[in-house]
């Protein structure tokens, strides 16, 4: 139970944050991704940056997740064409509905009607997800001859 506390409050934050800084306005994405103002990109710089520096410090000291106890892990995979494929699929949905997907119940929250478009096309997006993984061939081990 504490961990989903923990995290509805992390989440009202986070929410709060992308409200306050203007990451949930049509205005701020458009003019990023026409590359007319920096601001949203310096904001996702600092963001990768923090997350980058706090996670090595969390793997070095603690090696345990704050609110579960879980160990902090992680293995680098180099790019793959799945990876590459998915990023050009969210870049065009989110240039299509002008909303990263972070956003959309604080757009929501906001009052912002076409949110419940873009929460449509997630959902569409994670079932189609689904639907494929499910019916994929499982994937060979690790070292294993082609």
């Amino acid at each position: 139970m504490r961990p989903r506390v923990v995290g509805a409050v992390v989440g009202v934050i986070f929410g709060v944050t992308l409200s306050w800084t203007g990451m949930t306005s049509p205005e701020v994405i458009r003019s990023a991704l026409l590359f007319e103002k920096a601001y949203l990109f310096l904001f996702f710089g600092s963001a990768v940056a923090t997350a980058f520096v706090g996670l090595r410090i969390l793997r070095a000291v603690r090696e345990r997740a704050v609110i579960t106890g879980d160990r902090v892990a992680w293995f680098v995979e180099r790019p793959q064409r799945r990876h590459l494929v998915g990023s050009v699929i969210f870049g065009v949905g989110w240039a299509i509905c002008d909303a990263c997907p972070g956003p959309i119940f604080t757009q929501l929250g906001q009052g912002v009607a076409w949110s419940l478009f873009t929460i449509a096309g997630v959902a569409i997006g994670v079932r189609l997800h689904a639907a494929r993984v499910a019916t994929a061939p499982a994937p060979a081990p690790a070292g294993a001859a082609a």
